[in-house]
């Protein structure tokens, strides 16, 4: 997993900061939806998924009264109905990429990620066919200067919490658990009074693949056309972030 916090954190300040702010809401908007109707209604004190979709609206600096309407809202008998589908294929130079979407209108969205596909010289596969190059892990993104603990006593915390890996980068933590101790992580994090910048199930490469930068860049921009899609949650992918690739990035 080395390299993968500092690429995430990257895209979190950036993604934080640019164009791109519109989208975050609307992505974190849909995880509140679907946190009211599928993880147990309107109150984040019982229901720990609403819990964890409103610390990641508050991570892209979503208002107070926007995300206290999308939960009013989502609570409503005129909700949105969202339903999670997902997409595997290959983009060029057998780079696989894995695409998570929140929608409300599955044709819609299964004609757009097959365009982007297309368009862009990959190709969309089956379901199931990539999934075995991933694997399900629990990533909470903490803030350094939130945290009251020193480093011992925190790592000792997080151990007990399910923590298998932690990558610390400038002034961001990247904490890694199983996915079954996405739960356990959340719960001791709230106890250490610790309130996570992300906190989220995601699929990390088992393998990832060089590319020369210019390749690389081909397929980073493929990967930003599946997110400016409005019903992308999240996509992931096997190409390899290196410091030349990361340079070039934050250059941008």
């Amino acid at each position: 997993m080395a390299g993968h916090s500092k690429w995430a954190n990257i895209k979190h300040r950036k993604g934080a900061q640019d164009k791109k702010r519109a989208k975050q809401f609307t992505r974190a908007i849909k995880e509140i939806t679907v946190a009211v109707k599928e993880g147990g209604g309107d109150d984040p004190e019982t229901n720990s998924t609403l819990r964890n979709a409103i610390s990641n609206a508050k991570g892209v600096n979503m208002p107070k009264d926007t995300i206290e309407r999308a939960i009013k809202k989502a609570s409503g008998a005129d909700a949105d109905t969202y339903e999670m589908v997902t997409f595997e294929g290959y983009g060029p130079h057998g780079i696989a990429i894995y695409v998570e979407c929140t929608t409300d209108n599955t044709n819609r969205t299964v004609a757009s990620i097959r365009s982007i596909f297309s368009k862009n010289g990959g190709s969309l596969g089956t379901n199931g066919s990539l999934e075995f190059l991933f694997d399900r892990k629990g990533v909470f993104i903490l803030d350094q200067d939130h945290v009251e603990l020193n480093s011992e006593d925190l790592e000792l915390e997080l151990i007990d919490g399910g923590a298998l890996d932690l990558e610390k980068e400038e002034d961001l933590i990247t904490v890694y658990t199983e996915f079954t101790d996405f739960g356990k992580m959340a719960s001791k994090l709230e106890t250490l009074h610790i309130e996570p910048k992300n906190a989220e199930v995601q699929r990390i490469p088992l393998n990832t693949t060089e590319l020369p930068l210019e390749e690389a860049m081909q397929i980073l921009n493929l990967i930003d056309k599946f997110e400016e899609d409005d019903d992308v949650q999240n996509v992931y992918h096997t190409l390899k972030i290196t410091d030349e690739l990361i340079s070039e990035i934050e250059n941008k």
